[in-house]
């Protein structure tokens, strides 16, 4: 008998590919021929070397990452390179741009001060509640970075295209659409990613850094801050998470040679969000939160016509088998994360439902 599964609109941890869970369920009681389950094997193990390495090679050629680019598997989330980015980046005479376009930018911002770096909010869209991506930026020439949060997973925006900062290295916090669209990589001294919203399940964070941002890493931080202990040391410097990294592979191996690269996601991706925004924009029921040119592909945020409906919606949707569609604490209303893993069919589903529910209560 199969498993009842639904449709899993969650912001994270969410969905991830059926296909690789069920390669985990086949391979985890005996991985690769081991004896042992991936959750027992020893991390300096020949079956742990294949396993991180593949993900290194697999996240390179995706993104088209030259040698000048170490792919690191770290602990702590994307949470963690908050404080790390200034921290390694930042010495004495040192200054960098952030743009704050919500929560999370917020969280990096104030890691930032804390530590006392000299930093500049370049921009922000706290002005209409972070519902759009700003434009026209001024920013600091000769700045070590730029901070940006490429997708903004409780406020539904998104980059459309990334800033141009005048030559100055962008990092970027892409933990709710990376692997979602092709990019070039190589105006980025550093991205990162927690791991469950779009690649893995939680407990590890992707961090791929350039070799020109590694020599800045003063040789006075902590051991486990410094990304060149990190880079030194294949992301086994310590114990990773095997599992996670393990997860994350299988699913790199799912973009690659299921799906067939970042240009054919990007097309999906599209199309789902396309189902969403269009059935907003034909209603005056669904209202979506972000501005059209904001919107984001990954995170999709609307309103009802009052909150007891939103409520209504959510208890119904949850009865018909569509998890996850409350809205962050923080600004309520309703949002489906549609993830790579997340198919057109479950979106097409949710759609489908979306208009009975407002043909009943509208």
């Amino acid at each position: 008998m199969a498993p009842k599964r639904i449709f899993n609109f969650n912001a994270g941890p969410a969905a991830l590919p059926q296909t690789v869970l069920e390669e985990i369920q086949q391979e985890f009681l005996d991985f690769k021929g081991s004896g042992m389950s991936i959750t027992e094997i020893s991390h300096r193990s020949k079956w742990f070397d294949d396993v991180i390495n593949d993900a290194v090679a697999r996240t390179k050629r995706l993104f088209h990452l030259d040698d000048r680019y170490k792919v690191l598997f770290l602990q702590g989330g994307a949470s963690m390179q908050f404080c790390m980015i200034p921290m390694n980046f930042l010495a004495e005479g040192r200054t960098a741009d952030y743009v704050n376009t919500g929560t999370w930018s917020t969280k990096a911002i104030k890691e930032a001060q804390i530590l006392g770096k000299p930093i500049k909010v370049a921009a922000s869209s706290e002005d209409r509640n972070f519902a759009y991506i700003p434009k026209d930026i001024a920013f600091t020439p000769g700045a070590t970075y730029v901070h940006i949060t490429s997708n903004n997973t409780i406020k539904g925006t998104q980059w459309a295209r990334f800033p141009d900062t005048g030559g100055v290295p962008l990092i970027a916090d892409m933990s709710s659409d990376i692997f979602s669209r092709p990019f070039d990589a190589g105006r980025f001294g550093l991205f990162y990613a927690g791991a469950q919203k779009n690649m893995g399940p939680a407990g590890v964070c992707l961090v791929a850094v350039r070799d020109d941002m590694l020599a800045l890493t003063p040789a006075t931080l902590p051991t486990m801050l410094k990304y060149t202990t990190h880079a030194d040391k294949n992301s086994m410097f310590n114990t990773p998470p095997c599992f996670a990294i393990y997860t994350v592979q299988l699913v790199l191996k799912w973009l690659e040679e299921t799906v067939g690269g970042l240009d054919k996601m990007a097309q999906r991706n599209q199309q789902k969000a396309d189902l969403l925004y269009n059935l907003m924009d034909e209603s005056d029921f669904y209202n979506g939160t972000a501005d059209k040119d904001s919107r984001s592909m990954m995170n999709v945020t609307f309103r009802l016509p009052d909150e007891a409906l939103e409520k209504k919606f959510v208890a119904e949707a949850t009865e018909a088998g569509f998890g996850g569609l409350k809205g962050h604490r923080s600004v309520g209303g309703c949002r489906a994360s549609i993830y790579n893993a997340t198919s057109v069919e479950a979106v097409q589903a949710l759609v489908d439902f979306m208009k009975t529910f407002q043909s009943r209560n509208g």
